[in-house]
């Protein structure tokens, strides 16, 4: 089950213009599916460790971070599908997938996207 400050996170996103309420459905919806659902999603060889896929993208030019979310790993998939149309050209989301799939930790993006200025780091922890 979702915890209430995870609610409020995909609220506060809807409110921000940073998903569409339709995603944050997708994304509540999701979360509603429980521990059973997180624990299928999980990759076998960290079951154990909780999981989380955090994104930041910064401003280059102030330094000062424009998006930083801590996603639970049993939304990875659903955000995945959501971000990608947002992602820059440069990423590879199937890439990326099976990449995190296979346990993959710490940062696994780090793309700098010189058109809009930001730095986009995907870790995860």
């Amino acid at each position: 089950m979702a915890t209430t400050e995870e609610r409020l996170r995909v609220l506060k996103m809807i409110e921000e213009g940073t998903i569409t309420a339709q995603q944050g459905a997708q994304l509540l919806e999701a979360m509603r599916d429980g521990k059973s659902q997180r624990e299928k999603d999980a990759p076998t060889a960290r079951s154990k460790q909780p999981r989380r896929l955090r994104i930041r993208v910064t401003d280059l030019e102030t330094g000062q971070s424009k998006v930083n979310i801590n996603m639970p790993w049993g939304l990875v998939g659903v955000g995945a599908k959501m971000g990608a149309r947002f992602a820059p050209h440069d990423i590879d989301i199937e890439e990326l997938m099976a990449t995190l799939e296979d346990g993959a930790e710490g940062q696994v993006i780090d793309v700098i996207d010189e058109e809009d200025n930001e730095r986009v780091e995907i870790f995860v922890e």
